[in-house]
């Protein structure tokens, strides 16, 4: 398994796959398992489905390292008119960007203002999460969330917990009383900087998961988002949050679009807040394959897709 893992992660990073494989017809056709279309409109349409299962949700619009600063400003307009079209709607939605999609790449303080500008958007909308992308671009956005939290309360930062830096990242962040998302992690990184073995991974990640129940269960400000569909991660970690008196306005459990089906009908059945990730928009091949290094299980899935 771990051997495929690698050769999905470097799938996701290779220009003539990404090039080359969306063509395919099973291929497409294999992806919607994860991401309902390409265009918003898919992605709000889903939402609304959820809607009525008692599932608010987010949704995010695939694409990194855009190229040009106005390239970036047609990404803050759309994610503008997903605020605007999920309120239309009467839709309980939040909006998850990438930082190299709004400036990162091309000057730190474009990218201040594209996201200030949509956390200043989203008041009143719930949280502006900010993405956490490969760890080339980790101090650098921790460095916006920090830049862009100072002036809006409703932002949020995913962090990593397979990264070995985050508990020390975390606990610089505390000051902020910070809303984050804790996700295990999906780019391929050295060992030097991310544990390489998913036991440390998965007590990194309920070390992180714990050390913000305790601040949230003694008063402390914050919000924590839960991004895994791990039932070992899940089951304890909702345990402790409902033990420290947390509920949906501070804690709850963020799982993909299409994965876990009946794990998330449990959750809403159980009364534990949930929260769905949408995925939308044409640059998807990166991003499907670091969701299938994160399960290859699903591989079989593609597979089957093959020769349907």
């Amino acid at each position: 398994m771990e051997t495929l893992r690698k050769v999905l992660l470097w799938a996701s990073t290779n220009r003539w796959l990404s090039q080359r494989l969306p063509e395919r017809r099973f291929v497409r056709r294999a992806v919607r398992k994860f991401m309902p279309g390409e265009t918003l409109e898919d992605a709000l349409g889903e939402a609304a489905r959820l809607r009525e299962e008692g599932v608010p949700t987010l949704v995010t619009t695939l694409g990194e390292n855009v190229e040009t600063a106005e390239e970036t400003r047609e990404s803050v307009a759309e994610y503008v008119r997903a605020m605007d079209l999920a309120d239309e709607m009467g839709l309980d939605l939040e909006v998850s960007i990438k930082p190299t999609h709004l400036g990162l790449d091309q000057d730190p303080q474009l990218a201040v203002e594209n996201v200030g500008e949509l956390a200043a958007r989203a008041e009143g909308r719930g949280t502006l999460w900010i993405d956490m992308e490969g760890s080339f671009y980790t101090e650098a956005t921790l460095s916006l969330y920090r830049a862009v939290r100072r002036g809006h309360v409703n932002v949020g930062l995913c962090i990593q917990s397979y990264l070995r830096r985050t508990a020390d990242d975390l606990e610089s962040l505390m000051e902020f009383g910070p809303r984050i998302r804790l996700v295990k992690g999906a780019y391929a990184e050295p060992a030097e900087i991310a544990f390489p073995d998913k036991r440390d991974v998965d007590e990194s990640y309920l070390a992180l998961a714990r050390r913000l129940i305790d601040h949230l269960g003694n008063g402390g400000d914050g919000f924590l988002g839960l991004g895994t569909h791990d039932p070992a991660m899940i089951g304890p970690l909702s345990a402790d949050a409902g033990a420290a008196g947390l509920d949906g306005s501070r804690f709850e459990i963020e799982m993909l679009y299409g994965i876990g089906r009946r794990e998330q009908r449990r959750l809403v059945g159980n009364g534990t807040p949930l929260r769905v990730l949408i995925s939308y928009g044409g640059a998807w091949f990166p991003w499907y394959m670091r969701r299938l290094a994160e399960r290859p299980a699903n591989v079989w899935f593609v597979a089957r897709s093959m020769f349907r």
